[in-house]
């Protein structure tokens, strides 16, 4: 705690007209939030947790909160005069109207452990942990969906004590310490007097339960590690990184709990023809010079195969068309979406002499100049 004490009713957060039943909510609170159970280690946790008690068993107090408020810190100080040496920081049992401590805490349930819930969760069903898996797919598996078998590691109850964790034939001692709770409660004294609290049973290890022939197949556990063979539907229009869940196919629960849940996350491989962004497939196709500036029927791929695409005569380089429905199907819903193809002009190399002159035919008659400048100079200077 700091050198220099804060003012009780600032610890508190309530205002000096604040009603006894004001600082018993304000108290309530602050003690859930800081109580030294729910932040083990933490000094600063523990320092604050001692400095709300010192502001509630004073406030708590009328008589107390009267000299306070009259004389402040002081009034507790035996050296300042005022005869009110006996603040009783030491063992505030009562706290005045506030009641012990099972009336300031008796909200707090569970948490620690005064309700006996804790040993009831403990011992009750537990779902089981999830298990993740991946699978890997090509770009067509994933557009249109498939079946793909996969191995798992699972946890699962143990076939021969069918969970119980006994040697066939034999069963388990309820714990004689916890009377089958799992949990012990222990007396100890605090500022606030005697306060009872519950931890695991060390005996039983908070089972409840003790085994004195394991099962050999599990030693004791109930439950068994395995490598076990699930197909996984795979949707179609599932893409890279996405994850499916298999709800009960993850490990087995415990106590009669339900199993966790396979989380199976894709990866698609890439392919040499397409593209994919969201719904929609981009693939390119390269045309001569001839097919853009006469038009052409081409053939181009598809994720469903090929099909005939006509290109218009003037088709520039970097033109995009739409073919409607050839793209990947929605993951939610019906429809496709559309595939983009990308044309590109390939320059052709390594032309004969006659193509050569017929493209120089050609430049000439568009007024261009098609490399042989040179050669007509060599002509007018003879």
């Amino acid at each position: 705690m700091a050198d220099k004490k804060r003012d009780y009713y600032e610890v508190l957060g309530v205002d000096k007209n604040a009603s006894e039943d004001d600082i018993k909510k304000a108290y309530r609170k602050l003690a859930k939030q800081y109580h030294p159970d729910l932040h083990p280690g933490d000094k600063e946790c523990e320092e604050k947790f001692k400095e709300l008690n010192e502001a509630a068993q004073v406030l708590g107090d009328p008589e107390k909160r009267k000299k306070y408020d009259q004389f402040g810190f002081a009034a507790f100080d035996p050296n300042a005069g005022f005869g009110g040496g006996g603040a009783g920081f030491g063992d505030f049992g009562g706290f005045g109207g506030f009641g012990g401590f099972g009336d300031i805490f008796g909200d707090l349930g569970d948490i620690f452990g005064f309700g006996g819930g804790s040993s009831a969760r403990r011992n009750g069903p537990m779902r089981g942990e999830s298990v993740r898996a991946g699978v890997t797919l090509s770009f067509e598996e994933a557009a249109f969906g498939c079946k793909k078998e996969i191995s798992v590691g699972r946890i699962e109850e143990c076939p021969d004590c069918r969970g119980t964790g006994c040697a066939p034939g034999t069963t388990a001692e309820t714990c004689p310490d916890c009377k089958g709770s799992g949990t012990v409660r222990t007396t100890k004294r605090t500022p606030f007097g005697m306060v009872q609290s519950s931890g695991p049973c060390q005996r039983c290890g908070g089972t409840g339960r003790i085994i004195h022939q394991p099962c050999p197949t599990c030693r004791g556990k109930g439950a068994v590690r395995r490598n076990k063979k699930v197909t996984v539907n795979i949707p179609a229009g599932i893409d890279d990184g996405q994850t499916i869940s298999l709800k009960g196919q993850g490990s087995a629960g415990t106590n009669g709990g339900p199993a966790g849940d396979l989380l199976v996350t894709v990866a698609v491989r890439e392919s040499d023809k397409f593209e994919r962004d969201g719904s929609s497939v981009l693939s390119a196709v390269n045309v001569s010079f001839a097919q853009a500036a006469l038009g052409a029927d081409l053939q181009v791929d598809t994720i469903d195969g090929p099909v005939k695409l006509t290109i218009p005569e003037g088709t520039q380089s970097g033109t995009v068309f739409r073919l409607r429905g050839k793209g990947i199907p929605y993951l939610r819903g019906s429809g496709r979406g559309d595939q983009y193809v990308t044309v590109n002009v390939a320059v052709p190399k390594g032309l004969s002499s006659a193509q050569k002159e017929a493209l120089r035919a050609f430049a000439r008659s568009m007024g261009e100049d098609a490399g042989e400048s040179g050669g007509l100079f060599k002509k007018k200077r003879k």
